[in-house]
């Protein structure tokens, strides 16, 4: 994609009608005679547009490259790892804090989003013309397009702070070669389209609709809004909402949210859908790549060896309290016994401690590679716990995080006591987000919000600097739009 301002603009953004969203309506045979005169015209086509919004988020531009990466490995959890040398090198760019305008994972990032928001514009503007379609589907269809727009839009503010604001498809190129809009602004479109699509959605949907965004992903997401943005009533609010709602409830073993029998289960919010056996050797197909990338390397253990990407750090893996029955869940440690017996080695190429990411990995689940079934989960009841916990403080508070715990323990033995300090008791609730969350693509994030990313000693040590609390704006795009200035530092 040359620049993100043509795709904006494109109308013929429908060639691509691809679904993203529940696996049951995965369309994977685009129609080529689709434009834009002959579309949007009966609800089957409200409904592709729709799914053609999603599809971005299982790609290379959101969770199946660029979000591992800004996530990750340029947080304090991993390093980069992978076969040395080059191998990596945009990876290695991210861990070092040396990123260029040309970084790969930052610009699909960008150019990832602004694929989703343009369609999420199309859903919007043309949907509400459709005369031969349901007013139940229609109002899907825009709370859907609200919900995306949204989270594409969040991404793309807390990456990059200011960034243009595009809420109507452009007409042409020169519609859409904005500046960029103060993030202050952004946030507001952010929490409209949450608030709209909180009445636009249904609380659950069923059978081939299973992974659609809900009433209550769209609440659970706005309150992640609102703790970002520090309004912390709001977001104690929402999350108390979602929680009330009696539609979610904890898995019993930590593990059970990453096993591809459990996808769109009882403490799934919202999650991006994923399945295998359609594409390999791409970020951009229907399988997600982690299976592989972050296999143990040479091990055997994945369709082609593994490649040993995204390697916890030694610190991150001390800092699990013992007794945490998440860590064998998160990663691989020496001695760990393989499917098939043989046990992780106390060094690896790329991993010379003996670490490996654990929580993504399916195995030989068929012969392709880069491509595995398992869905990734964007939002689930823990996280809203924590929310809740942070946002209500330590009082109202304590229960949600203990919730966490005990289930992460296996009793009541780890609560965090009561009267704790305000200041103390969000350093444990962020400590939390890290364990339970952890290579769920949130950390970076955290660090950034809670004013940590400069503080930590790891992290001074790989060379950060004040301005990376934002990335670079991708040097393809200011090529391509002389109205967009860059971000101090790069």
């Amino acid at each position: 994609m040359k620049t993100t301002t043509t795709k904006a603009a494109g109308a013929l953004l429908l060639l691509s009608l691809l679904a993203g969203c529940g696996e049951k309506f995965l369309d994977v045979s685009p129609n080529s005679s689709v434009t834009d005169e002959n579309f949007y015209q009966t609800e089957t086509d409200a409904i592709q547009a729709t799914n053609a919004a999603y599809a971005e988020l299982s790609r290379g531009g959101q969770y199946n490259y660029a979000l591992w990466g800004i996530g990750d490995i340029m947080s304090d959890n991993s390093t980069t790892g992978g076969g040395g040398g080059g191998d990596g090198l945009e990876e290695q760019q991210l861990d070092n804090f040396n990123i260029p305008a040309s970084n790969p994972m930052t610009t699909r990032l960008w150019n990832g989003s602004y694929v989703g928001i343009g369609r999420a514009n199309l859903v919007l503007e043309k949907v509400p013309g459709i005369t031969s379609m349901s007013d139940k589907i229609r109002r899907r269809c825009l709370g859907e397009a609200h919900f995306l727009r949204a989270k594409y839009y969040f991404d793309l503010v807390r990456a990059f702070g200011d960034v243009p604001l595009i809420t109507t498809p452009a007409k042409s190129p020169e519609d859409a070669r904005l500046p960029r809009t103060p993030a202050d602004q952004v946030y507001g479109v952010i929490i409209s389209d949450l608030t709209s699509a909180i009445g636009e959605l249904d609380e659950s949907y069923s059978g081939a609709d299973l992974g659609r965004a809900t009433k209550w992903a769209a609440a659970g997401l706005l309150a992640k809004v609102q703790l970002t943005r520090g309004n912390m009533g709001e977001a104690a609010r929402l999350a108390r909402d979602v929680i009330g709602s009696g539609k979610y409830s904890l898995w019993t073993n930590y593990g059970d949210n990453f096993r591809v029998e459990n996808e769109n289960g009882r403490e799934s919010l919202f999650e991006v859908q994923y399945i295998n056996g359609k594409n390999e050797y791409t970020f951009d197909g229907l399988g997600f790549v982690g299976n592989e990338f972050f296999a143990p390397r040479g091990q055997n253990l994945v369709p082609q060896n593994g490649y040993g990407f995204n390697v916890p750090e030694p610190e991150f893996v001390q800092g699990y309290e013992e007794g945490d029955k998440r860590r064998d869940v998160t990663i691989w440690k020496p001695g760990d016994k393989y499917p098939d017996g043989r046990v992780q080695p106390a060094s690896l190429q790329g991993s010379p401690n003996g670490y490996n990411v654990k929580k993504w990995f399916v195995g030989k689940t068929n012969t392709l590679v880069w491509d595995s079934p398992l869905n990734i989960p964007v939002l689930r009841l823990a996280e809203i716990y924590l929310i809740h916990a942070e946002a209500a403080g330590p009082v109202e508070g304590r229960e949600s995080i203990n919730l966490v715990r005990r289930r992460a323990f296996g009793d009541a033995n780890h609560d965090l006591p009561a009267g704790m300090a305000p200041e103390a008791f969000k350093a444990a609730v962020v400590k939390e987000r890290r364990y339970e969350l952890a290579f769920e693509c949130d950390r970076w994030f955290d660090l950034k919000r809670t004013g940590d990313l400069l503080r930590s000693p790891a992290l001074q040590a790989k060379g950060v600097k004040p301005f990376n609390v934002l990335l670079p704006i991708p040097q393809s795009e200011r090529d391509a739009n002389p109205n967009l200035s860059q971000n101090p530092g790069y």
